[in-house]
């Protein structure tokens, strides 16, 4: 949504979808408050920071990983004071596996993550604590809420297809098997402890994998 307060937007939120409000997302803020950038806050164990492609893997964590870790935290005090006494559903969104692994740099070179089996292992594994994590600091806050978790996989699709390009644009990254995606995907989604909604943009979405991967809902 538009703006950079939080708080004011966690408000709005509040009062216009009483329903189903969720943690309010501001990428207006810039860097680290993009997709990229405020789910690799999440990440336990594993560094980021950003080149002028995007973000990458680090050998420890950079300056604007730390602002992505400030901008949410300010977020999560908002929502506490916003959200004071709410009972009821409250969404949380973050990225997806395998949408990480496409966007994100390996750290010595340019390549997404994805061409790496075991950083992508790492980085499932590491998604999968910070998911947790980030759900129990959100219950700890607003006890009364009904926690759902919806993972945004926008780049399911080309992952599965082969069609995520290399770092030079001429070549594609070989097409993860199914079994595969659905496996980290499953990682995150059961780490979560909580209802699950996968959002896959498209047509093409793999309905299929995603509800062997054991999500409630798929959208």
């Amino acid at each position: 949504m538009p703006g950079t307060d939080p708080l004011e937007a966690m408000r709005l939120i509040l009062d216009d979808l009483p329903d189903l409000p969720h943690l309010a997302e501001l990428p207006d803020r810039g860097v680290g408050a993009d997709m990229i950038g405020r789910t690799a806050g999440l990440l336990i164990d594993l560094a980021v920071d950003t080149t002028t492609r995007g973000w990458r893997l680090a050998d420890r964590p950079g300056r604007d990983l730390r602002r992505a870790q400030s901008l949410l935290a300010r977020d999560l005090d908002a929502l506490e004071e916003a959200a004071d006494g709410y009972q009821g559903a409250l969404k949380l969104q973050v990225c997806g596996p395998w949408t990480m692994a496409a966007r994100l740099e390996l750290a010595r070179s340019q390549e997404p993550v994805l061409a790496d089996p075991g950083a992508v292992r790492d980085l499932t594994e590491s998604l999968a604590e910070g998911v947790a994590a980030h759900v129990a600091g959100v219950r700890a806050r607003v006890p009364g809420a009904r926690l759902l978790l919806q993972v945004d996989e926008p780049s399911l699709p080309t992952v599965l297809a082969g069609e995520v390009p290399s770092a030079s644009g001429f070549n594609r990254v070989r097409a993860v098997e199914e079994a595969d995606a659905e496996s980290g995907l499953r990682a995150v989604l059961s780490a979560a402890g909580v209802p699950t909604l996968v959002h896959c943009c498209g047509m093409s979405a793999p309905v299929g994998i995603i509800r062997g991967a054991g999500a409630d809902g798929a959208g």
